[in-house]
């Protein structure tokens, strides 16, 4: 499984990665605070909190707040739809404030043995108060988790993969075309309940285009609390 993990990270990052691209770098740390479970029966629900701070993790670079309401399709499977609003401290300015609608789909897509492969994929609606048009982005993430000890889940390692593509341009700076590309390695660990930590190293390459791009080398801490 590991070779199958890293294989999908790195084959994501060939296609994605922009030819010879200025690139400026920061050092982010990024805390995720999610909960979620079932309102009733197949109804089900998550919100998050996510402050990131940035700047060679010096100060507040985003703050997102997100939420959907979902039904389970299967076992396997479910659609969500959702929304979430992001702020953007301007230093000497005003924030910039975006709103996102969003719809999900998360699938498992296989559980071999002390394994889970999984995909989301989210498609957003997204306005920004520095600007008018409204923009639409694909993001697509594939996740393997394998289990460190045999037949146990306490601690997994994890990977996944999420590359971001807009599919139109906008007034606000977007231009058509691959966005971004997430890449993580790291550990899951179980807690109490169902409830798991994720904490490991996440790479955020961004194509800001005219052949500059960024990179994000981000401690990420991500807590999901589910009941």
């Amino acid at each position: 499984m590991r070779f199958t993990s890293l294989a999908v990270a790195a084959s994501l990052a060939i296609v994605a990665l922009p030819a010879r691209a200025a690139t400026t770098e920061d050092e982010q740390l990024w805390v995720n605070l999610t909960a979620m479970g079932s309102i009733k029966d197949e109804l089900v629900y998550f919100a998050e909190i996510q402050p990131r701070i940035g700047d060679g993790v010096s100060r507040i670079d985003q703050a997102l707040f997100r939420g959907a309401i979902g039904w389970k399709l299967s076992r396997d499977v479910t659609l969500y739809q959702g929304f979430a609003h992001v702020v953007v401290p301007i230093e000497g300015g005003k924030d910039v404030n975006e709103e996102r609608s969003f719809q999900q789909l998360s699938w498992t897509l296989a559980r071999p043995k002390d394994a889970e492969i999984s995909s989301r994929t989210r498609l957003e609606q997204r306005w920004r108060s520095n600007g008018s048009d409204m923009g639409w982005r694909l993001r697509e993430m594939l996740r393997v988790e394998h289990a460190l000890k045999p037949g146990s889940d306490a601690v997994n390692a994890l990977v996944y993969g999420e590359v971001f593509f807009a599919l139109n341009d906008t007034d606000w700076g977007v231009r058509k075309g691959f966005d971004q590309l997430r890449s993580f390695a790291g550990v899951e660990i179980g807690l109490p309940g169902a409830s798991t930590m994720e904490v490991g190293y996440l790479n955020q390459l961004i194509d800001q285009g005219g052949s500059r791009q960024r990179v994000n080398h981000v401690a990420s801490v991500t807590l999901f609390f589910r009941h």
